[in-house]
């Protein structure tokens, strides 16, 4: 896949189930320890997001888990198209160029969904991470009150003291006829909580909610919204909406930007576009074109 292994921010779950079954008997230490970060309620989620008609068939919230996207995928084989697992903790969080991501429990939103886009050429799979990004910006930015932007391939920005920060991302790998694909956002994280310091939450951007709630919901919506319509036109990202909307909220674009690739190379340039495959499109110091489908981006600082 090219943009498909995007970026991710993770960690945490829920109610008092385990990640592979049902219940526990007991809530798990300290569920209750922080009160200004309550636990999700799985039941009122499911009675809300999990419909007949609708995209998600299960949702699932456990105490902790290492990762969401292992965990679904391990179990894609026995699990219907729309399955959800969120975690109030990740232990073991992985994001692009395996880096790890970790935050307090229940400090944010750390989910993934398993879907499986029969009909869909398999060469256009590569989108379903963008389309993710563009989904949560979205749902973030009309549920939380904050502006927000992406930068390629999936991470998801925020403003904090004048400086973009990243909240979140987002992880897609294949599973068995699926694919697995992974949100992380940060929601309440403190300034010395932060996992690096690049990273920022929707608490630091000042957004007038961070209820986890409402927000799980609203991603979720908004999600299988825009996988209806890409589906529905085939997996094209021109006649689905996405790239335009992608490209509409894409900090990185009209940017010099450096891109590090496999192997240790660097292309440094102006990113112009995106292609038809979302690969990044890069007019290079010297005159020349480049397109990116594997790298980390970096946006060059007060250079546009």
């Amino acid at each position: 896949m090219t943009p498909s292994d995007a970026s991710s921010a993770a960690s945490s779950p829920d109610s008092p189930s385990a990640p592979g079954g049902g219940p526990s008997s007991a809530p798990g230490p300290g569920r209750w320890s922080d009160l200004d970060r309550p636990p999700l309620n799985a039941a009122a989620l499911r009675r809300a997001l999990v419909e007949p008609a609708g995209l998600w068939t299960s949702l699932e919230v456990v105490p902790s888990t290492g990762s969401t996207n292992t965990d679904l995928a391990a179990r894609a084989a026995e699990l219907s198209e729309g399955a959800v697992l969120v975690a109030e903790e990740q232990t073991a969080g992985r994001g692009r160029l395996d880096r790890s991501w970790t935050a307090p429990a229940r400090s944010g939103l750390f989910f993934s969904v398993l879907l499986e886009p029969t009909g869909v050429p398999v060469e256009q799979w590569g989108w379903l991470p963008l389309l993710a990004g563009v989904a949560t910006a979205e749902a973030v930015a009309r549920t939380a009150g904050v502006d927000t932007a992406l930068k390629w391939p999936n991470d998801v920005l925020v403003t904090v003291e004048g400086e973009e920060r990243k909240t979140g991302g987002i992880l897609a790998e294949r599973a068995g006829d699926g694919i697995v694909v992974g949100i992380g956002l940060n929601v309440t994280l403190s300034a010395d909580e932060l996992p690096v310091p690049g990273a920022g939450s929707l608490a630091l951007a000042k957004a007038a909610g961070t209820d986890r709630d409402p927000l799980l919901r609203a991603v979720l919506r908004s999600l299988e919204a825009w996988y209806g319509h890409w589906r529905a036109a085939g997996g094209d990202a021109a006649r689905s909406g996405v790239l335009e909307a992608y490209t509409a909220g894409c900090a990185t674009l009209g940017r010099r930007v450096r891109a590090d690739l496999p192997g240790g190379r660097e292309v440094v340039g102006r990113a112009e576009a995106l292609d038809a495959d979302g690969r990044l499109v890069i007019v290079t110091d010297g005159g020349g074109r480049e397109t990116v489908g594997a790298g980390d981006v970096v946006h060059l600082r007060g250079e546009r």
